[in-house]
């Protein structure tokens, strides 16, 4: 590119872009080399933080105490699954972007064709704003009860986060890792303070680990929810797709020598454990949250699953299990630590979110655009149907105000089921395949079983609870021709699901093949390459 391309380019707001993904910090961070385990470990600790951020969003909140004062312990075993599934995927993630040296967008887009790459940017770009909207949610109602800002104003305020992610753009990925890993210690410690007071019972808890035939039964019917919506509601807030897309840019900030396989698989192991360990801390998160549904509730106490109904809740010494979460209640402690928790995980969400929808657009149809410029055109998006939320509900009661805030994003997380098969079906054929990973870094047989059960279960899982989530669109007593709408509007988008998911397979092993076609006329080894060559025909 000549100086005078360069000057043009930095000049635009939107720009073309096929390069490194997140190019401005890309092998930016030094490794050692040689060095004990743990002086290694903490150099490749950070981007296990970012990705586990979005397993313990707003999203989760809700389900997770429901799901606990509803069934007590009996949905800990999915959370548990959730988890360790979470980990098998987010280690391919990482694995396809250190191996490959592109990320999971970039994989997709270099394989499949351009209007499939558009198709798959958008449903990806809806499925980050339907999590953006939860965010939006969160904060906003966590400004409300921390400093009584009337919800439209505190709605606006979140636009305002932009601000402090253009402010981090300029101290480097290493102290955005450490901000995050912060704001995770906060949450932990918050719900671990709750629960310590609650003294729940630890059997039980550990008894709930395993999975039974009650865990996913259609009953008995509790406030609306059976086991099987709860563990499906569950589910579908842990594993999210711009998650996969995340990780396999940011494993990239560590600088790796790619001529050296050993060097590769150094940067693959540390990362795994990296992830591992935060992904844990994420666990801990979301069983802690419906220990607390159990434990630090009277069962059935909660009529308000909302945050202004658990906040309230955290503060009424009617609904608490015992004296000592009583007493601590009477100073308003847990009902304002429940608020900052809230509070910050709505702003880590802010710092993955963006980063992610950065790498789908670069990916998936090469543009670019500063973050504080993508923060702001997403936010201001996600903001339109909450602030008509609010707006619609102002002249009712405050509980209808809750509830449609509930029920908002709640809904909003039906794409979620839409974007999910379109990351983890592709994720898996390449990081199956040698010609993709090579010999020694394509997984393993039983991870193949493992990635294979886990993309089918949570593909079936995701659709079969979808007539469910368009039922809830038209509320708590629907008409039995709403129901019948609303199955017929699911059965088609479920169609469409799998028509689209065919497309994508057919294109990606025509594009594999097209890989092998071309190592082989050239005798190459390295499929990076042979990529490049191709998009740059393309």
């Amino acid at each position: 590119m000549t100086d005078d391309n360069s000057m043009t380019k930095k000049h635009k707001l939107i720009h073309y872009a096929n390069g490194p993904s997140l190019e401005e910090i890309n092998g930016t961070v030094d490794v050692p080399k040689n060095k004990g385990f743990f002086k290694t470990l903490f150099a490749y600790s950070g981007p296990g933080a970012l990705v586990a951020v979005g397993y313990m969003d707003p999203g989760n909140w809700s389900t997770s105490i429901t799901g606990g004062q509803n069934f007590q312990y009996l949905l800990m075993s999915v959370i548990l699954m959730s988890s360790l599934i979470a980990m098998l995927l987010q280690y391919m993630a990482a694995k396809l972007g250190i191996v490959s040296k592109m990320d999971l967008a970039q994989a997709i887009r270099a394989r499949t064709s351009k209007s499939l790459g558009i198709v798959l940017w958008i449903l990806t770009e809806l499925a980050i704003m339907a999590t953006d909207i939860a965010e939006v949610i969160g904060a906003a109602i966590a400004l409300y009860l921390l400093f009584h800002i009337p919800l439209v104003i505190a709605v606006f305020i979140t636009v305002g986060d932009v601000l402090v992610l253009l402010l981090l753009t300029k101290i480097g990925f290493r102290k955005i890792e450490a901000i995050v890993v912060c704001l995770i210690l906060v949450i932990l410690f918050v719900f671990v303070y709750q629960v310590a007071l609650s003294n729940p019972n630890w059997g039980s808890i550990f008894g709930g680990l395993v999975p039974t035939g009650k865990t996913f039964s259609t009953s008995p019917s509790i406030g609306g929810q059976t086991p099987l919506t709860g563990a499906l509601g569950i589910i579908g807030a842990t594993v999210m797709p711009h998650n996969l897309y995340l990780h396999s840019a940011i494993s990239q900030t560590r600088k790796v020598d790619h001529t050296d396989e050993d060097s590769v698989a150094q940067n693959v192991r540390f990362s795994a454990w990296d992830s591992n360990i935060q992904l844990t801390a994420a666990f801990f998160v979301n069983a802690l949250l419906l220990i607390m549904g159990v434990a630090v509730f009277k069962s059935g106490a909660v009529k308000d699953p909302s945050f202004f109904g658990l906040f309230e809740a955290l503060s009424d010494t009617s609904t608490l299990s015992n004296g000592i979460l009583i007493s601590v209640a009477k100073s308003g402690i847990l009902s304002t630590l429940f608020a900052v928790a809230l509070l910050a995980s709505g702003q880590n969400s802010t710092i993955t979110g963006t980063l992610t929808g950065q790498v789908i657009m670069e990916g998936f149809v090469h543009m670019k655009m500063p973050l504080w410029l993508r923060r702001l055109v997403t936010r201001l998006i996600s903001v339109i149907p909450v602030l008509i939320c609010v707006m619609m509900t102002s002249g009712k009661s405050a509980i209808s105000e809750h509830e449609a805030l509930n029920t908002l994003m709640n809904n909003s997380q039906v794409f979620l089921a839409f974007a999910l098969p379109f990351s983890m079906l592709p994720l898996l054929m390449m990081t199956n395949s040698k010609t993709e990973m090579g010999n020694r870094f394509k997984n393993s047989m039983w991870l193949q079983v493992l990635g294979w059960f886990s993309v089918v279960a949570l593909t079936f899982l995701n659709l079969y609870g979808l007539p469910g989530q368009i039922e809830a669109f038209y509320g708590d007593n629907p008409a039995k021709s709403q129901l019948a709408t609303a199955d017929m509007i699911s059965y088609v988008l479920i169609a469409a699901v799998l028509a689209l998911l065919i497309w994508t397979v057919v294109d990606l092993y025509k594009g594999n093949e097209r890989l092998k076609k071309q190592l082989s006329a050239e005798g190459a080894t390295d499929a990076v390459d042979a990529i490049a060559k191709n998009e740059s025909t393309r």
